[in-house]
């Protein structure tokens, strides 16, 4: 079995074996993903799979597979009824040859990862075979995710993560099928993305001088410095390396809150004149948030254009939740804009502030994306993701926003896995188990079917408040983040009768992996399945 779970599934009598014989035959279009298939199997099984035009293993591109126009919206569109779509696949093994088909590239790409979980667990680890044969049971898989916008949100900033890990884990957000790296670069604690025209950004706020231990106002702090920051460089390589895999990195910088550390640079583009502030050390809500006056908006439209210059994405993510206005409340010139724009009250100042945000992005070609913590009205032209509540994701839908869905009741992966004593709790609170990730509907069932239209899909996320390295943000992340994946391609899966049997088989294939996982369902043993 397979995670995530596909659409349509046959097994078939026969064997076809991968041996040093076996051949690729790309089609026009196909040679980046042939290319994308040696490369995940040579260096495991140690065979050359070399290209020839009679190969064995045949991968094409048939565009007329397409199908109909596409359920939803935009880049994340999901395929449309009765055909492929962008990302959708057929996969044929037969004793004599392999067929993968797609309409679309990405469709092609997400076959790859198909044939990998169809070898044995052994053929995945980073030890050379040496050329041992290996074979693949004979099936027919036909292949559709029902949503368009499948990812993980990992934040970098409250903790830097290095540049080899997230490259690591786009490998394993490939693996898994999900197509979305969302980098939350920037927030009161550290600012982790360059940008030439404010240097400062990273050479003061990517760095503080201590870390908060516990939950928001426990008081304690470890005294030990903490940051980093990315180069230009390495973020426009790990963009391609994404695309490669066909996962899409999207950039988040924060606005007009969660902004401390680009205070902590440039004390000018606060609401106090003369004030000096250091990095936050703490957890929670900060009150210091960018001020609104025009040199604000003009610094917020640089860093934009150099996040635009770096990330291609359709999309690009400008926080704009947990914004306290009491210091514009406080602020002669703050109350001044309210005024003059006509405004009721120095509050409304934030809806005015993400619309000139969102109407610079638009004017580049991008669409704005923008976190909800409540059903309150936001800019209709921005993607929403309601984090609080289900309902707010409705309430959103209803007025006409493209929705991802990310309540934190079944998508916080920084909140515990279980109760018990030995888990590490991280984020104190709701227990977030690996049933209530699979539970969770991107579209309720129970929504209007226009509202449900405009859910794009769903992620996961990674707060890194207790999150010190990789190796925890590993264990957090995985199984549930399976469990994530399972549920956004395929929503029809059983907990029971599909995922819990799909990932006990699962298992061994992310210890070949070296995944530092929590062995939430126990690995037995067994004959090797698809």
């Amino acid at each position: 079995m397979f995670i995530p779970h596909p659409t349509r599934l046959t097994l078939l009598p026969g064997h076809f074996t991968f041996d040093a014989a076996t051949a690729v035959r790309a089609g026009d279009g196909a040679r980046d993903a042939a290319g994308l298939l040696r490369t995940l199997l040579r260096p495991a099984t140690g065979l050359p799979l070399p290209d020839a035009p009679t190969g064995a293993v045949t991968l094409a591109l048939d565009p007329a597979a397409y199908g109909g126009p596409d359920s939803g919206s935009g880049a994340f569109a999901s395929g449309p009824d009765g055909g492929l779509g962008p990302e959708g696949y057929e996969l044929t093994v037969g004793p004599d040859a392999v067929l993968l088909r797609a309409a679309r590239p990405a469709g092609l790409l997400h076959g790859v990862q198909t044939i990998r979980q169809l070898l044995p667990p052994e053929a995945l680890s980073e030890l050379p075979a040496g050329g041992t044969p290996w074979r693949l049971p004979c099936l027919r898989v036909t292949d559709v995710p029902a949503f368009g916008w499948r990812g993980a949100m990992l934040d970098v900033a409250r903790h830097f993560l290095p540049m080899p890990f997230l490259r690591r884990f786009v490998d394993l957000l490939a693996f898994h099928k999900l197509n979305v790296l969302h980098l939350h670069l920037t927030d009161d604690q550290g600012w982790r993305m360059p940008v030439a025209a404010y240097p400062k950004l990273t050479e003061i706020g990517g760095a503080r001088a201590r870390s908060m231990i516990g939950p928001a106002g426990s008081g304690r702090f470890d005294d030990r410095p903490h940051a980093g920051a990315y180069t230009a460089a390495e973020l426009r390589s790990l963009v391609a390396y994404a695309a490669g895999l066909g996962v899409t990195v999207l950039p988040e910088i924060e606005m007009p809150g969660h902004a401390r550390a680009a205070l902590a640079a440039y004390p000018h583009l606060g609401n106090v004149p003369g004030r000096e502030l250091d990095v936050w050390t703490e957890w929670g809500v900060c009150e210091n948030v960018l001020g609104v006056h025009d040199e604000v908006l003009a610094f917020c439209g640089t860093v934009l254009d150099e996040v635009l210059d770096i990330f291609p994405s359709p999309y690009v993510h400008v926080g704009g939740d947990e914004c306290p206005v009491t210091e514009w409340e406080r602020s002669p010139a703050a109350r001044r804009r309210a005024a003059e724009l006509g405004l009721a009250a120095p509050k409304a100042l934030h809806g005015w502030f993400l619309g000139r945000i969102g109407a610079h992005l638009l004017a580049a070609g991008r669409r704005p994306v923008c976190w909800a913590e409540d059903s309150g009205a936001l800019p209709p032209e921005f993607t929403v993701m309601p984090w609080r509540d289900t309902d707010h994701g409705l309430a959103a839908a209803r007025r006409g926003h493209d929705v991802v869905m990310t309540p934190y009741r079944s998508t916080y992966l920084d909140y515990p896995q279980s109760g018990d004593p030995g888990e590490p709790q991280g984020q104190p609170g709701t227990v977030v188990d690996l049933r209530a990730v699979h539970g969770g509907e991107p579209a309720p069932g129970d929504w209007e079917p226009e509202a449900a239209a405009r859910v794009l899909g769903t992620q996961a996320q990674l707060w890194t408040e207790f999150v010190e390295g990789p190796e925890q943000a590993e264990y957090l992340t995985f199984p549930r983040l399976c469990a994530l994946a399972d549920r956004s391609w395929n929503p029809a899966a059983d907990w029971s009768a599909d995922f819990l049997p799909a990932l006990t088989r699962h298992q061994p294939r992310l210890s070949a992996l070296g995944v530092r996982y929590r062995r939430g369902v126990p690995a037995t043993d067994h004959p090797h399945q698809p």
